[in-house]
């Protein structure tokens, strides 16, 4: 060892310190008592040696079955109604939310087209046929706020296909969305698991193919902008600020700044490629994209998510429930209290719940030091409507779990009910949630206020 190293290693052990010798050199395994130094010797900030937090929402489209969405008590003696009881084991890890509202979606003429988009954005939904139009949601803020730290700025994925046709005059792209990468433009969603898993996993090798079709395509685009009108010209400059972002993305794909204190847990996928196709079944499609999730936080590819199970307006068939009679998810929620129905929509609120508690439980088991992966995350489950059948807007039926590295207490409900209207927006939530992936904004959609007592 040199004289350097020596005064080095007097200072203290780097986390990330190695062992040379015998020709080789072995990394120590990462040391959460050790002080963080770089390698001058000199201490850093402690801030680099936890792990970062990650943000997910879940959603399940068409509300719930009201009387059997209930909780009460808390901690280890909370109980869950029926509705939520798949997620009865981690009632120490949750935080139960009622009366939180979008005021833009109650007044919104639209049941469902208009109610649904703004989910994560609090924002108003053009009727305007011609004028596609939402508002910039909350997880694509936060995409480009920190995605900047990792190889994809945010996960966005689902289950059901984009769909193109109208309903109710209305394109059917506002209920295949809840992530908009700006007002104008959903995020892309990828409902392929074998895609997904590529953007997560992928080895590199496209990446020069990648930036070569890239600099061709901005070529066409710099070339032709000069021949354009000026409205075209603003369009173009969309385009290109777009092409910019996945120029970004392949760059930050192809580095690894991490060189001391947190490493994530994982290195190499520790599943194996899904098939190219899209699985028939619909639960083991779920599980696989949920499986994503997890592969993507632990192997911090990135550490924002968003998951729909279902679009509004599902085709979706439950046949493949137990008691469910072969219906479509959009007729058994529109129910019109017909007994039957109502038990049955109460069996897909269930499946769905079962969802998340499927997330929830291999989170808590992945280790991240002295912490799991789930105490390290934001997991957001909800749906835009609480009583499905009567497209009730006022009311939204929202679980937290995870601690957010320690910035969230759980075990617990909140009940907003009874609080005045400005203190039940959504979006009071979604800056509060902001504000603990280090986001801090001073106004997020209809609001200023953070939500009270979270």
């Amino acid at each position: 060892m040199n004289k350097n190293k020596q005064s080095h290693w007097s200072e203290g052990l780097s986390r990330r310190g190695f062992l040379a010798g015998a020709g080789a050199s072995l990394a120590l395994p990462w040391l959460s008592s050790t002080p963080l130094r770089a390698e001058s010797g000199k201490k850093l900030t402690s801030d680099g040696s936890r792990p970062p937090v990650r943000f997910a929402c879940l959603y399940f489209s068409n509300g719930v079955e009201p009387a059997h969405w209930w909780a009460k008590g808390s901690g280890a003696t909370m109980e869950l109604g029926p509705g939520m009881r798949p997620l009865q084991p981690h009632s120490q890890d949750l935080v139960i939310i009622d009366g939180l509202f979008n005021a833009q979606s109650v007044a919104n003429p639209s049941a469902h087209l208009g109610r649904m988009p703004n989910l994560l954005s609090g924002a108003w939904v053009s009727l305007d046929q011609n004028d596609i139009r939402v508002g910039r949601t909350m997880d694509q803020i936060l995409a480009q706020q920190v995605g900047s730290q990792t190889a994809l700025p945010s996960l966005v994925l689902g289950i059901e296909p984009n769909e193109l046709r109208l309903e109710d005059g209305l394109s059917m792209i506002y209920g295949s969305c809840i992530s908009w990468a700006s007002d104008t433009k959903p995020a892309t969603k990828e409902i392929y698991p074998a895609r997904a898993f590529d953007l997560i996993a992928g080895d590199g090798k496209s990446r020069e193919l990648d930036r070569s079709i890239l600099d061709a395509v901005l070529a066409d685009a710099r070339a032709l902008r000069n021949q354009v009108s000026k409205t075209d010209r603003v369009k173009l400059d969309e385009y290109l600020e777009s092409i910019r972002s996945i120029e970004k993305r392949i760059d930050r794909a192809g580095k690894e700044e991490r060189l001391e204190g947190w490493q994530p847990s994982l290195t190499k996928p520790d599943m194996t490629r899904p098939g190219s196709d899209i699985p028939q079944n619909v639960p083991d499609h779920m599980r696989l994209i949920l499986d994503l999730i997890v592969l993507a936080f632990q192997m911090d590819k990135t550490r924002i998510a968003t998951c729909m199970l279902n679009n509004d307006l599902s085709q979706m068939n439950f046949g493949f429930l137990e008691g469910v009679k072969g219906s479509l998810h959009l007729d058994l929620t529109h129910n019109g209290r017909d007994p039957e129905l109502e038990a049955m929509y109460l069996r897909t609120n269930q499946f769905h719940v079962s969802q998340f508690a499927y997330l929830l439980d291999r989170m808590k088991k992945i280790d991240e030091g002295d912490s799991t992966l789930l105490e390290n995350s934001l997991l957001m489950f909800c749906s835009n409507l609480f009583d499905g059948d009567k497209h009730q807007a006022d009311r939204m039926p929202i679980v937290l779990a995870g601690q957010g590295g320690g910035s969230l207490k759980t075990g617990r409900i909140l009940n907003c009910l009874e609080r005045e209207a400005d203190d039940r927006r959504a979006c009071s939530l979604y800056l509060s949630l902001m504000d603990r992936m280090g986001v801090e904004l001073p106004r997020f959609g209809d609001t200023n206020r953070r939500l009270t007592d979270l």
